[in-house]
């Protein structure tokens, strides 16, 4: 029986084959991007990326979607989903992320960037391994070593079965299984061979694999043992083992190996300028280096591509220069080479990031002008934007007109409709029902999902609903990020519930997760609201164990719990701990301080830290000042008259709320007139 499976595909058919993997022991076949396969027992688990389906085939036709993302190949199966393909049959949706060459940032990885070994090539054309008889056999052995025993070890009964092609379509074969140590042990038995069965093009597939499998280590071993002869000079190996190393955050060490290319006279290509560029970026170094560098490569004869330019423009985008790289874009075109949505895509979020919504929208305009169609990340890029603005209504537009070009949302997507709904308290139950939307589309939920959720009903009251959404996202498999407990403990802090408080953050301890910044606030206002202020002082000094140091915020907080709890006091003290940390009180504690003392009618404090809070400088805008002074002019009346003019006229300079006296009209003679001294005169000599 013959199954045909619709795919959506970009590039060539060996870049589809590769990450899609093939039915248990059959081959692939293309036909006009249509796959057909003999039934079999569900897909093998290929590149990371595909997991068993866990049943056979059935006579029905499967529409399968594969949507280009930027971490390492993962899947989401859903074959409950409730919807139908064009023709009727049943959909399964599949989302495969790939590993980007240029990625770190919260949207590299929906951008689309080619996945390393695309670039980096391999020298076979159409290559598309298949797990069949000798290869076959040694991939199930691969799967199932035992401990303690290496793959080489069980490798005797194939010396002088198979050669050096069959021993790199293995190397690819285990790589897409993820089997790293297989892909060693088999490697290190191929060296051992008489010939050697090592090949530029074997080196070329393993060292990318060593890499993400976070090997560094070994990968140099093997880089340093390479035979010194013309064959393994090669660009395609260096670039192979800079982009191994540069997975796994050994810059330097790439950095040695790109040495290396220049001291063996090697020729780079533009797959060596784009993965070192990529790299400048990671390790730090800024645009100007990335531009030299650059400039540096096309002296050397490197031209001007797509890749090269990608990274160069990310490099640019990543430190805020969107003019700048908007010119390397324009030029690029110059040159006869168009973009792509992965260029604009890149271009998008940097605007994104600096809040200007309106050119990214421009850009997005300009990009479907000139006939580019976006991908989900660009439409993921702007739904996010809008999801700050808390704006759902046009994350619904785009999430409508995303699947009128045949584009399926993710569960990015969905996030940003949940998020912008549930940031906002009257709308707890559109966020409620877009997450219920999410998932009878058969899309599942990530922890970023969850965390929406949660801290929809945070702000809608629902703590309750919230710590139950926490408990089904644990019963789902799905770990809990910094910022889910963060949300969480956000929802008790508003209901006023120090106990949960404390149990939340004891699992937080338990589970070994670091709070942020945000987690120790919220934490440290919960409990100092409710008078806990015991569990407040032991948050400051926990997080202080791993590095977070009170804030002039911190001290607000505290202060303002205090106040409310009728312990003035306290303040004092607390602006003396501020003093010996070299935090400068701002407006918000020295009005802290002055309500504290107008509310226990201490009057005489009040207008000291009036006083004091008009000399630094700290006085709050006009607005907020005017209910304060308002309290403060009743008191002020029956003081020393001369004192409060004295205060309340630094404060309206340092306001700028002074009014310039009416000048009257100087009479010209006198402002031109010279002081003389006078002179008196006698009437006996006649003079007046």
């Amino acid at each position: 029986m013959e199954h045909m499976f619709k795919i959506w595909m970009r590039g060539p058919w060996r870049e589809l084959a590769w990450w899609c993997g093939t039915p248990k022991g059959v081959g692939l076949a293309c036909d006009f991007g249509i796959l057909r396969a003999t039934p079999g027992a569900g897909f093998n688990h290929v590149g990371g990326g595909l997991a068993k389906i866990g049943e056979d085939f059935e006579e029905r036709k499967y529409e399968i979607r594969f949507v280009r993302s930027g971490v390492r190949s993962t899947m989401m199966h859903t074959s409950e989903r409730s919807d139908r393909a064009s023709d009727g049959s049943d959909l399964i949706s599949v989302e495969t992320e790939l590993h980007p060459k240029v990625q770190e940032t919260e949207f590299d990885s929906q951008n689309g960037f080619k996945d390393e070994e695309d670039q980096l090539g391999h020298n076979i054309p159409n290559w598309n391994p298949k797990a069949e008889g000798v290869l076959g056999e040694i991939l199930d052995i691969g799967r199932n070593v035992k401990e303690n025993v290496t793959l080489g070890e069980l490798m005797g009964p194939y010396e002088g079965r198979i050669g050096e092609k069959e021993c790199v379509d293995l190397l690819g074969l285990m790589a897409q299984e993820d089997l790293v140590m297989g892909c060693l042990y088999f490697f290190k038995w191929m060296g051992l061979q008489e010939p050697s069965l090592i090949t530029p093009q074997a080196c070329s597939v393993l060292f990318p694999v060593l890499g993400r499998g976070g090997m560094g280590d070994a990968l140099v071993i093997l880089v340093r043992n390479l035979p010194d002869t013309r064959e393994f000079r090669d660009v395609h190996v260096y670039n192979a083992a800079i982009s191994g190393l540069s997975c796994c955050g050994r810059y330097d060490d790439a950095w040695k190996i790109y040495d290396a290319i220049e001291t063996n006279n090697v020729q780079p290509d533009d797959v060596t300028c784009s993965i070192m560029i990529t790299i400048m970026r990671k390790s730090g170094r800024n645009a100007k280096d990335t531009w030299e560098f650059f400039q540096r490569m096309n002296r050397k004869g490197v031209e001007w591509s797509l890749e090269s330019v990608s990274a160069l423009i990310k490099s640019f985008c990543d430190e805020g220069l969107k003019k700048e790289a908007l010119i390397i874009q324009i030029e690029m075109e110059k040159k006869g080479i168009s973009s792509n949505a992965i260029v604009y895509n890149t271009i998008m979020d940097a605007y994104i990031e600096s809040n200007q919504v309106e050119e990214a929208e421009g850009l997005f305009a300009e990009m479907k002008r000139k006939g580019i169609k976006p991908t989900s990340a660009t439409y993921n890029i702007l739904m996010d934007a809008y999801s700050r603005r808390m704006q759902p209504e046009i994350i619904e537009k785009l999430l409508l007109e995303m699947e009128n070009i045949g584009l399926v949302p993710s569960a990015l997507s969905y996030t940003s409709l949940i998020s912008a709904y549930g940031r906002q308290r009257n709308m707890g139950d559109m966020a409620v029902n877009a997450f219920s939307r999410m998932k009878k589309l058969g899309i599942k939920p990530t922890s970023h999902s969850y965390t929406a959720l949660i801290q929809a009903y945070s702000v809608s009251g629902w703590h309750e609903k919230a710590f139950v959404a926490f408990e089904n996202m644990q019963v789902e498999g799905i770990k809990p990020s910094v910022e889910t407990y963060t949300a969480l403990l956000d929802a008790f802090r508003r209901a006023g519930d120090p106990e949960m408080l404390m149990k939340i953050w004891k699992l937080m301890i338990s589970e070994k997760i670091e709070g942020t910044r945000v987690t120790f606030n919220t934490l440290l206002d919960g409990f100092a609201k409710q008078g806990r202020y015991v569990e407040a002082r032991d948050v400051i000094c926990e997080f202080g164990k791993i590095g977070l140091q009170p804030t002039v915020m911190t001290y607000n907080m505290l202060m303002n719990a205090y106040a409310r709890g009728g312990q003035p006091s306290k303040l004092p003290q607390l602006l003396k701990e501020m003093s010996a940390l070299s935090l400068r009180p701002d407006s918000i504690t020295y009005s802290t301080m002055i309500y504290a003392y107008a509310r226990v009618r201490d009057f005489s404090r009040a207008f000291f830290y009036h006083k004091e809070m008009v000399k630094s400088g700290n006085v709050p805008d006009p607005r907020s000042y005017e209910k304060l002074r308002a309290i403060l002019d009743v008191k002020a009346a029956l003081k020393n008259k001369k004192d409060k003019k004295a205060v309340l006229g630094i404060l309206n300079s340092k306001m700028g709320m002074l009014k310039s006296k009416e000048k009257g009209k100087k009479d010209e003679f006198w402002k031109n007139k010279k002081k003389q001294p006078r002179i008196h005169t006698s009437t006996r000599d006649g003079s007046r």
